[in-house]
């Protein structure tokens, strides 16, 4: 089993050797009681702890508790065989979809959150034992996790501490869940490609609106052409709701014609000799709603 470099421990049960016996070579030297920060796998502590001169020439890596996060250096592993990154902070196994030759990974103790870290793991083909249990991704039922486990790596021969079982690889194709896709992942870039796809949307939607007011306009313009009537201009989108401009719009509708004394007095003479002709007043002519109503109504007495 494993156990911390501090506290003396048996060997493991499944005769993992390198793990136990390199465990005093990774753990760090501090104050007790005082955590570890959180660090990034470089390529001096990779070769360091490897014994190695080259990443090339790494075989075996063991990097057990040394809060590590970030194993971007793996990618640079191709020939890793063994890696040992139990209880760390590691959270994604993107970085070692590349190490073809790995075929003892221990990942005990992680932030591994999703199950579907496993997609990075299925082209590796000689990866025959595994440790993760421990993780967030294990969930509360250890049954449904080792099923989807082994369905998607079913050339295990031991995970989690257990040797797999040619019944366990049987149910594992009724009982687990196939992960065909990596997790995702959710970034600034992305935000900013969703963002820029709903104004693009909206914007859409507001030059579609816009084509149908056109269009209403436009077939409003051929009536009023066939009928003889002047075409009405399209106005602007937003009409201003400004107090006082709508006072002087207001105004600008109400347009009382004046006249001069002579066209006055000639026009009230017309009104008079038409309202005797046909023998009705002036008052009752305003109260009609009649042309002739409204030709009376822009009668006023020139003021100059």
């Amino acid at each position: 089993m494993e156990a911390k470099a501090s506290a003396p421990a048996p060997g493991p049960a499944l005769g993992n050797a390198s793990e136990a016996g390199e465990r005093a070579l990774v753990t760090r030297p501090g104050k007790a009681g005082e955590p570890a920060a959180a660090m990034k796998l470089t390529r001096k502590v990779v070769l360091s702890r490897a014994k190695a001169t080259d990443l090339s020439g790494v075989r075996k890596l063991n990097c057990w508790g040394s809060r590590i996060s970030d194993i971007s250096i793996c990618r640079e592993l191709p020939n890793i065989e063994v890696i040992t990154f139990s209880a760390n902070h590691i959270s994604s196994l993107e970085p070692m979809n590349q190490c073809q030759n790995l075929t003892e990974l221990y990942l005990r103790r992680n932030n591994i959150a999703s199950l579907l870290e496993l997609f990075h793991l299925k082209k590796l083909p000689r990866l025959r034992i595994l440790w993760l249990s421990e993780n967030p991704c294990c969930g509360p039922d250890p049954h449904r996790y080792r099923m989807t486990v082994l369905r998607n790596l079913p050339n295990l021969q031991k995970l989690d501490n257990r040797m797999v079982t040619e019944e366990e690889l049987s149910h594992s194709l009724l009982e687990g869940e196939e992960i065909t896709s990596p997790p995702a992942k959710l970034d600034v870039e992305n935000f900013c490609q969703n963002s820029t796809t709903e104004s693009s949307v909206t914007e859409s939607t507001a030059e579609n609106e816009n084509e149908v007011m056109n269009f209403t306009l436009e077939e409003t313009n051929k009536i009023r052409e066939q009928l003889g009537m002047k075409p009405v201009a399209p106005r602007e989108k937003f009409v201003s709701l400004c107090p006082r401009q709508m006072e002087g719009n207001r105004k600008k509708r109400v347009r009382v014609r004046t006249f001069s004394y002579s066209q006055y007095f000639s026009l009230c003479f017309v009104r008079d000799a038409l309202c005797h002709c046909f023998e009705l007043s002036p008052a009752v002519v305003l109260k009609s709603g009649t042309a002739w109503s409204c030709f009376f109504g822009m009668l006023q007495v020139p003021t100059g």
